[in-house]
């Protein structure tokens, strides 16, 4: 039993992760152009033809953006909450499964756990992903690392985790003061430091892959997004790796 993880895109300008199984793949966004997505996972030695449905963490467009066109193209339906659905005003011809937070789901054979994440849309929501013992969770675009956050997170194989800005950079950064309230605020984003510490919580030999997630172009830099998470994980020997809005991640393996 293997399973397969790459964050094809993250940031302001698209966010979409590749999950696939043995009967199946899943993707969890998709904020970039349809020709844009398939690309990337070609890219990462993976086959578009293979994706059984999109799962939508929330309506904004850097995560929902490509959602319409990829669907159409692959003939795959569409996985969301009820107010997102609602907010994305998705056509007639693109098929909708409704989700709800707190209520698991099958997908391409994976067991999906959908849960409530702090941020400023709707009805957001995180998840993770089992397949037989193997659980990776996917938590992004979130103001505050709640203890469900940790619940539904702990455990888990593999986990892309938000990383957004360095907290010194953004206070002394150009945005106007208003926007690094909300960036900062509990609907916001993560920081490297609040990153750091639910790693720091996660921290176990389970634990193997760890991706960063929506750094900042300009309040963070993915070296210091790293060093702030590696020290948070000495001496576990997890993989970090930083994604980025310019190419995938590789791909990771996960086996039973």
């Amino acid at each position: 039993m293997t399973i397969s993880l790459s964050v094809l895109a993250s940031g302001s300008k698209g966010n979409s992760v590749y999950l696939e199984g043995p009967e199946g793949a899943l993707l969890i966004d998709a904020g970039l152009s349809a020709r844009e997505t398939i690309k990337r996972i070609e890219t990462v030695g993976a086959d578009p033809g293979f994706v059984r449905g999109i799962i939508v963490t929330h309506e904004h467009s850097d995560h929902m953006g490509g959602v319409k066109v990829v669907a159409r193209r692959l003939k795959i339906p569409v996985y969301a909450t009820r107010k997102t659905a609602g907010a994305a005003s998705l056509p007639d011809d693109v098929q909708v499964r409704l989700i709800e937070s707190g209520t698991s789901f099958e997908a391409a054979g994976f067991e999906i756990m959908p849960f409530s994440i702090p941020h400023d849309a709707l009805d957001p929501v995180g998840f993770t992903a089992k397949l037989d013992s193997i659980r990776v969770g996917v938590a992004t675009d979130l103001g505050c690392a709640t203890a469900l956050v940790r619940e539904r997170l702990i455990e888990c194989r593999a986990v892309v985790l938000e990383s957004n800005h360095d907290e010194k950079m953004l206070m002394e950064g150009p945005y106007p003061w208003f926007l690094k309230q909300r960036v900062k605020g509990r609907t916001g984003h993560l920081s490297n430091e609040a990153a750091a510490r639910m790693l720091n919580d996660l921290s176990s030999t389970d634990l193997q892959h760890v991706f960063l997630a929506h750094l900042s172009e300009i309040n963070n830099a993915p070296d210091l997004a790293l060093g702030t998470a590696r020290e948070a994980l000495a001496g576990y020997g997890t993989d970090l790796e930083a994604a980025s809005p310019a190419a995938p991640t590789r791909r990771v393996f996960l086996e039973r």
